[in-house]
């Protein structure tokens, strides 16, 4: 099943009620509209085949309430590879056809029936295991890997062909189905955890049954865990894809060797605690004098390994040690939920949402918001989510003035293991919550803590989005200052402004007034006018990519300090940057390249 934020892309609004009824149907959906034509929708676009393409090569499943054939033209250019393309589905612009026309077997299939159900519609399944037995082979259930997709074509041409299917191993999600299985049967489907040299004639599956446990020395590096995992699993003829989860002690949840082994695996990391996987005992192979005294338990990769697997399960690799590393294995005869058993790190992303409009929020910051179960900010941030599918989400919004409050909570509720957002206007690391973020890590020393990984994600700032409205005012050296003096001593603000005015920067100035505070840029303004011209351009920009967004262009000469105010980004040209006027005014500060040129055209006159 695709993981990725499906696209309702309408091209007329009269697709539009359709695409809000779908929406509904898939959580997390977004709606995606032509701009030319449509208004009320979550992303739009100006050119419907780039767009297409650019969701489709970012593995974004698509929906398209259009002719098929928009979607067959659009994308024909970037089809690569069944075994990876993203679910595409065609839907009659009146819902009565719903066509899943690539991805059938990655989610595609599911996904159409699922909205052909909801709106009504004839749905047109065209994968031949589907229609003739109700199944997609290469599509198991969750807990299901199939090892050899390379054989799936000529094994079902055979099945079509009235062979009949023997199966080995956990067959109960086979028998759910119209497949021919026969204990005699010339096909076969083996579900296995141990590696397989398949014959032509045979699909592997290897189930999720095993649990790896993991122990290591503090400060073990990554290579030696991860090689120690991979020569064991080699060793034992056993299937990467057949482990659920690894897991091990608490007092290793921080230890990079541990989390890096579930990247190389793209499994969950699960922790118990000593006092739980001391209860393992008896059931050790391996049971330690040396590790019960320095961690509490008799056992840690043993111990954790038979923690999570029950007691129906057993041990089959015991310990097995590098340097300064240890697993081992336990086996269950059903495929494993780890959620179920010990405790899982919690996450903290730290987003930038740009400074406003959602067609500037990146995939990354969309993808982490949709995973999200909790989302922390200043109420004014989160309110900028709106059309953002919020329904299973907990908001946790907070007044200006109480940043401390709000990362901490942040940190808090992650700690619990919940997927947090830390939401942050423009970019999280420029004059945002992820300093802040850091800063309560090292000052806190909170080890409840150590069990949130952090991710910061970046967005847009304003200088960046003010600058792209403007043309190139950032295109040489430039400084960002703020000139609140909240948390920065006004002293230290000015000498800054004046190490900006002598190495000639542009200037972005943040927070520039307040209500109560309106002396600080008309000083900053006398600091840099003596290195700056006249008609040096001065740009006022505010509520940058937001409705009521505005821009204006002044100059050192005619500037009105009186019409700033929080909400207002002040960019102040070098002495080097120039206003283009015409038809739309630009503004932008010259690299070098054209007194390079007039030198090279000099030299060789």
């Amino acid at each position: 099943m695709n993981k990725y934020r499906a696209a309702i892309v309408i091209i007329n609004d009269t697709s539009l009620a359709l695409a809000q009824t779908i929406s509904r149907l898939i959580p997390n959906s977004e709606i995606h509209g032509l701009t030319k034509r449509i208004v009320n929708v979550d992303v739009q676009f100006e050119d419907t085949i780039n767009h297409l393409q650019n969701l489709f090569t970012s593995n974004r499943p698509i929906i398209g309430i259009c002719a098929s054939g928009i979607l067959i033209r659009a994308l024909a250019a970037v089809i690569s590879n069944k075994a990876k393309d993203p679910p595409v589905i065609a839907i009659g612009q009146d819902g009565s056809s719903v066509v899943p026309l690539l991805g059938g077997h990655h989610g595609g299939n599911d996904l159409a029936t699922k909205i052909a159900h909801g709106i009504g519609g004839t749905l047109a399944l065209t994968t031949a295991s589907d229609t003739t037995f109700g199944i997609a082979l290469d599509d198991p259930p969750s807990g299901y890997h199939l090892s050899n997709p390379e054989r799936l074509k000529p094994f079902v041409a055979r099945l079509l062909a009235g062979e009949n299917i023997r199966a080995e191993g956990d067959i109960s999600w086979l028998t759910e189905n119209q497949l021919p299985l026969d204990d005699t049967g010339s096909l076969s489907i083996i579900i296995d955890e141990h590696l397989q040299d398949a014959a032509p004639n045979q699909l592997v599956f290897h189930p999720e049954t095993l649990a790896l446990g993991v122990g290591c020395e503090r400060g073990c590096s990554l290579e030696e865990l991860q090689t120690l995992v991979s020569t064991t699993l080699t060793h034992n003829n056993l299937a990467a894809a057949s482990v659920a989860a690894i897991v091990s002690i608490d007092l290793k949840c921080d230890e990079p060797a541990v989390e890096a082994v579930g990247a190389m695996l793209n499994r969950p990391v699960r922790y118990f605690d000593a006092k739980r996987l001391e209860k393992e005992t008896p059931r050790l192979a391996n049971p330690s004098n040396a590790v019960f005294h320095a961690v509490g338990c008799h056992g840690v990769a043993e111990g954790a390994a038979l923690a999570a697997i029950g007691e129906y399960g057993e041990l089959i690799v015991p310990k097995q040690k590098s340097l300064r590393a240890t697993c081992a294995i336990t086996k269950s005869d059903k495929p494993l939920r780890p959620d179920k058993f010990g405790r899982g790190k919690g996450s903290l992303a730290v987003i930038g949402l740009g400074p406003g409009q959602a067609a500037w929020r990146t995939e990354e910051a969309n993808t982490l918001l949709t995973k999200a179960t909790d989302l922390v900010g200043y109420s004014g941030y989160l309110d900028l989510l709106t059309g953002f599918p919020l329904q299973s989400k907990t908001l946790h919004p907070y007044k200006l003035g109480e940043e401390i409050n709000r990362v901490e909570a942040a940190l808090d509720l992650a700690a619990e293991g919940k997927r947090v957002a830390l939401i942050c206007s423009g970019d999280p690391g420029i004059y945002a919550m992820a300093a802040l973020v850091f800063e309560s890590l090292d000052r806190e020393r909170n080890q409840d803590w150590k069990w949130v990984d952090i991710t910061v994600v970046p967005g847009i700032s304003a200088m960046q989005a003010a600058a792209a409205r403007l043309g190139a005012p950032l295109g040489h050296d430039f400084c960002a200052i703020s000139l609140s003096d909240l948390l920065t001593p006004w002293s230290v603000i000015e000498r800054r402004l004046k190490a900006a005015a002598s190495g000639d920067f542009v200037v972005a100035i943040y927070n520039p007034a307040s209500q109560k505070r309106r002396d600080q840029l008309v000083r900053a303004l006398e600091i840099l006018a003596p290195d700056r011209k006249a008609d040096t351009p001065i740009v006022a920009a505010q509520h940058l990519g937001r409705r009521q967004e505005t821009i204006s262009i002044h100059t050192f000469s005619n500037f009105d300090p009186n019409i700033v105010d929080m909400s207002t980004l002040v960019l102040i040209g070098s002495s080097k940057t120039r206003q283009l006027p015409g038809a739309r005014d630009w503004v932008y500060t010259p690299r070098g390249y054209g007194a390079k040129s007039a030198a090279k055209k000099k030299a060789t006159s």
